[in-house]
Protein backbone atom coordinates (compact mmCIF):
# COMPACT_ATOMS: atom_id res chain seq x y z
CA UNK A 1 0.00 0.00 0.00
CA UNK A 2 1.40 3.70 -1.02
CA UNK A 3 0.77 6.92 0.44
CA UNK A 4 -1.58 7.82 -2.57
CA UNK A 5 -3.73 5.02 -1.69
CA UNK A 6 -4.23 6.82 1.88
CA UNK A 7 -3.92 10.16 1.63
CA UNK A 8 -6.71 12.66 1.08
CA UNK A 9 -6.95 15.02 -1.86
CA UNK A 10 -8.99 17.87 -0.43
CA UNK A 11 -6.71 19.48 1.78
CA UNK A 12 -7.40 22.49 3.53
CA UNK A 13 -4.42 25.23 3.37
CA UNK A 14 -3.45 28.39 4.45
CA UNK A 15 -1.69 31.16 2.84
CA UNK A 16 1.69 32.36 4.50
CA UNK A 17 0.25 36.10 5.01
CA UNK A 18 -3.11 34.53 6.77
CA UNK A 19 -3.62 36.19 10.35
CA UNK A 20 -3.04 33.78 13.45
CA UNK A 21 -6.66 34.84 14.03
CA UNK A 22 -8.00 33.24 10.56
CA UNK A 23 -5.75 30.09 11.11
CA UNK A 24 -6.97 29.58 14.46
CA UNK A 25 -10.99 29.86 13.25
CA UNK A 26 -10.12 27.33 10.41
CA UNK A 27 -9.21 25.21 12.53
CA UNK A 28 -11.59 24.83 15.07
CA UNK A 29 -14.47 25.53 12.42
CA UNK A 30 -12.83 22.82 10.20
CA UNK A 31 -12.44 20.75 12.86
CA UNK A 32 -8.29 20.03 12.42
CA UNK A 33 -5.24 20.47 14.18
CA UNK A 34 -2.43 21.72 11.80
CA UNK A 35 -2.66 21.94 7.92
CA UNK A 36 -0.16 23.07 5.04
CA UNK A 37 0.89 26.39 4.46
CA UNK A 38 1.11 27.05 0.41
CA UNK A 39 2.34 29.89 -1.91
CA UNK A 40 0.71 31.55 -4.60
CA UNK A 41 2.25 28.12 -6.83
CA UNK A 42 0.37 25.42 -4.61
CA UNK A 43 4.41 24.72 -2.89
CA UNK A 44 4.57 23.79 0.25
CA UNK A 45 6.26 25.80 2.41
CA UNK A 46 5.66 24.86 6.12
CA UNK A 47 2.67 23.45 8.18
CA UNK A 48 0.93 25.51 10.97
CA UNK A 49 -0.80 23.44 13.64
CA UNK A 50 -2.24 24.15 17.19
CA UNK A 51 1.02 23.73 18.56
CA UNK A 52 2.18 26.72 16.75
CA UNK A 53 -0.95 29.03 17.85
CA UNK A 54 -0.02 27.77 21.25
CA UNK A 55 3.43 29.11 21.16
CA UNK A 56 1.83 32.66 20.83
CA UNK A 57 -0.82 32.33 23.29
CA UNK A 58 1.79 31.68 26.12
CA UNK A 59 3.11 34.84 25.89
CA UNK A 60 5.93 37.10 24.36
CA UNK A 61 9.27 35.30 24.85
CA UNK A 62 12.31 37.48 25.52
CA UNK A 63 15.58 37.07 23.53
CA UNK A 64 18.89 36.10 26.04
CA UNK A 65 22.35 36.59 25.12
CA UNK A 66 23.81 37.49 22.34
CA UNK A 67 24.20 35.61 18.28
CA UNK A 68 26.37 33.04 19.35
CA UNK A 69 23.32 32.11 21.74
CA UNK A 70 20.70 31.59 18.88
CA UNK A 71 23.21 29.69 17.09
CA UNK A 72 23.95 27.25 20.10
CA UNK A 73 20.38 26.82 20.77
CA UNK A 74 18.09 27.32 17.57
CA UNK A 75 14.94 26.11 19.82
CA UNK A 76 15.04 29.05 21.76
CA UNK A 77 15.34 31.60 18.43
CA UNK A 78 11.95 29.36 16.79
CA UNK A 79 9.81 30.15 19.71
CA UNK A 80 10.92 33.78 20.07
CA UNK A 81 9.91 34.02 16.30
CA UNK A 82 6.82 32.50 17.06
CA UNK A 83 5.59 34.19 20.16
CA UNK A 84 6.40 37.38 18.01
CA UNK A 85 4.12 36.27 15.04
CA UNK A 86 0.89 37.45 13.47
CA UNK A 87 0.33 35.45 10.25
CA UNK A 88 0.95 31.67 9.22
CA UNK A 89 4.01 32.48 7.70
CA UNK A 90 5.93 33.91 10.29
CA UNK A 91 4.09 31.01 12.99
CA UNK A 92 4.46 27.90 11.00
CA UNK A 93 6.74 25.15 11.04
CA UNK A 94 9.17 25.16 8.20
CA UNK A 95 10.51 23.64 6.35
CA UNK A 96 7.76 21.03 6.32
CA UNK A 97 8.13 17.34 6.89
CA UNK A 98 6.60 15.95 3.56
CA UNK A 99 6.33 12.58 1.64
CA UNK A 100 5.86 11.24 -1.54
CA UNK A 101 2.63 9.72 -3.03
CA UNK A 102 4.63 6.32 -4.57
CA UNK A 103 6.12 6.20 -0.78
CA UNK A 104 5.06 2.70 0.80
CA UNK A 105 2.36 3.18 3.77
CA UNK A 106 5.23 1.93 6.37
CA UNK A 107 7.73 4.72 5.65
CA UNK A 108 4.59 7.30 6.41
CA UNK A 109 4.43 5.56 9.70
CA UNK A 110 8.07 5.39 10.58
CA UNK A 111 8.67 9.20 9.44
CA UNK A 112 5.70 10.87 11.77
CA UNK A 113 6.87 8.45 14.60
CA UNK A 114 10.47 9.85 14.19
CA UNK A 115 9.51 13.67 13.56
CA UNK A 116 6.52 12.84 16.44
CA UNK A 117 4.29 15.01 13.49
CA UNK A 118 0.74 14.11 13.30
CA UNK A 119 0.26 14.89 9.57
CA UNK A 120 2.50 14.49 6.47
CA UNK A 121 1.50 17.05 3.35
CA UNK A 122 2.02 14.92 0.06
CA UNK A 123 3.98 16.61 -2.57
CA UNK A 124 5.33 16.38 -5.96
CA UNK A 125 8.85 16.42 -7.06
CA UNK A 126 8.46 20.49 -7.62
CA UNK A 127 7.07 20.68 -3.98
CA UNK A 128 3.67 21.10 -5.52
CA UNK A 129 0.31 20.05 -2.69
CA UNK A 130 -1.31 16.71 -3.65
CA UNK A 131 -2.72 16.00 -0.38
CA UNK A 132 -2.61 14.78 2.97
CA UNK A 133 -1.81 11.63 4.99
CA UNK A 134 -2.67 11.58 8.71
CA UNK A 135 -2.01 9.29 11.32
CA UNK A 136 -5.89 8.37 11.61
CA UNK A 137 -5.55 7.88 8.08
CA UNK A 138 -2.80 4.79 8.42
CA UNK A 139 -4.78 3.26 11.62
CA UNK A 140 -7.33 3.24 8.80
CA UNK A 141 -5.47 1.46 6.82
CA UNK A 142 -4.44 -1.31 9.77
CA UNK A 143 -8.33 -2.27 9.89
CA UNK A 144 -8.62 -4.03 6.39
CA UNK A 145 -10.28 -7.21 5.89
CA UNK A 146 -7.67 -10.72 5.97
CA UNK A 147 -7.91 -11.23 1.69
CA UNK A 148 -7.04 -7.24 1.37
CA UNK A 149 -3.90 -7.97 3.00
CA UNK A 150 -3.19 -10.73 1.30
CA UNK A 151 -3.90 -9.87 -1.73
CA UNK A 152 -1.40 -7.04 -1.49
CA UNK A 153 1.09 -9.47 0.11
CA UNK A 154 0.81 -11.49 -3.05
CA UNK A 155 1.02 -8.75 -5.74
CA UNK A 156 3.29 -6.14 -3.89
CA UNK A 157 5.82 -8.40 -1.97
CA UNK A 158 5.79 -11.42 -4.34
CA UNK A 159 5.46 -10.02 -7.65
CA UNK A 160 6.20 -6.80 -7.81
CA UNK A 161 9.29 -6.66 -5.06
CA UNK A 162 10.99 -10.30 -6.02
CA UNK A 163 9.09 -11.11 -8.99
CA UNK A 164 7.70 -14.49 -7.55
CA UNK A 165 4.84 -15.89 -9.33
CA UNK A 166 2.01 -15.50 -6.61
CA UNK A 167 1.19 -19.17 -6.75
CA UNK A 168 4.41 -20.51 -5.95
CA UNK A 169 4.11 -19.37 -2.43
CA UNK A 170 0.89 -19.75 -0.05
CA UNK A 171 0.02 -16.92 2.57
CA UNK A 172 -2.71 -17.13 5.00
CA UNK A 173 -4.03 -14.14 6.84
CA UNK A 174 -6.17 -14.40 9.86
CA UNK A 175 -6.95 -11.55 12.20
CA UNK A 176 -3.44 -10.08 10.53
CA UNK A 177 -1.42 -12.70 11.50
CA UNK A 178 0.39 -13.89 8.38
CA UNK A 179 1.38 -17.70 7.56
CA UNK A 180 3.46 -17.83 4.72
CA UNK A 181 4.97 -21.27 3.09
CA UNK A 182 7.06 -22.49 0.28
CA UNK A 183 10.18 -22.76 -1.59
CA UNK A 184 12.22 -19.72 -2.80
CA UNK A 185 16.16 -19.59 -4.79
CA UNK A 186 18.00 -17.89 -2.25
CA UNK A 187 17.95 -17.72 1.87
CA UNK A 188 18.45 -13.90 1.23
CA UNK A 189 15.11 -14.05 -0.56
CA UNK A 190 13.09 -15.74 2.15
CA UNK A 191 14.79 -13.02 4.35
CA UNK A 192 13.88 -10.13 2.16
CA UNK A 193 10.33 -11.49 1.61
CA UNK A 194 9.57 -12.12 5.96
CA UNK A 195 11.06 -7.97 6.32
CA UNK A 196 8.39 -6.88 3.34
CA UNK A 197 5.48 -8.45 5.34
CA UNK A 198 5.65 -6.95 7.88
CA UNK A 199 5.55 -3.59 6.96
CA UNK A 200 2.58 -4.16 5.31
CA UNK A 201 -0.53 -2.40 7.16
CA UNK A 202 -2.60 -4.45 8.78
CA UNK A 203 0.09 -7.36 9.19
CA UNK A 204 0.26 -8.18 13.26
CA UNK A 205 2.81 -11.16 12.69
CA UNK A 206 4.41 -12.93 10.86
CA UNK A 207 5.12 -16.64 10.50
CA UNK A 208 6.96 -17.94 7.59
CA UNK A 209 8.21 -21.89 6.77
CA UNK A 210 9.30 -21.06 3.92
CA UNK A 211 12.55 -22.65 2.92
CA UNK A 212 15.10 -21.79 0.46
CA UNK A 213 17.19 -23.99 -1.84
CA UNK A 214 20.77 -22.49 -1.81
CA UNK A 215 22.37 -20.41 1.35
CA UNK A 216 23.65 -17.31 0.25
CA UNK A 217 24.16 -16.11 3.22
CA UNK A 218 27.90 -15.94 3.96
CA UNK A 219 28.49 -14.19 0.06
CA UNK A 220 25.89 -11.57 0.58
CA UNK A 221 27.71 -10.99 3.90
CA UNK A 222 31.46 -10.68 2.85
CA UNK A 223 30.63 -8.31 -0.28
CA UNK A 224 27.81 -6.27 1.90
CA UNK A 225 30.52 -3.59 2.32
CA UNK A 226 30.82 -2.65 -1.92
CA UNK A 227 27.01 -2.20 -2.41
Amino acid sequence: MRVRDLMSKDVITVAPDATLKDVATTLVERGISGMPVCDEAGRVVGVISEADILQKERGRVERRGGPLAWVLDPTHYADVTKSQARTAGEAMTAPAITIAPSSPAAAAARLMVAENVNRLPVVSQDERLLGIVTRADLVRAFTRPDDEIAGEIRKDVFERALWIEPDVLDVTVRDGEVELGGEVERRTDAVVLEKLVESIPGVVSVRSRVTHRIDDSGRAGRFAGYR
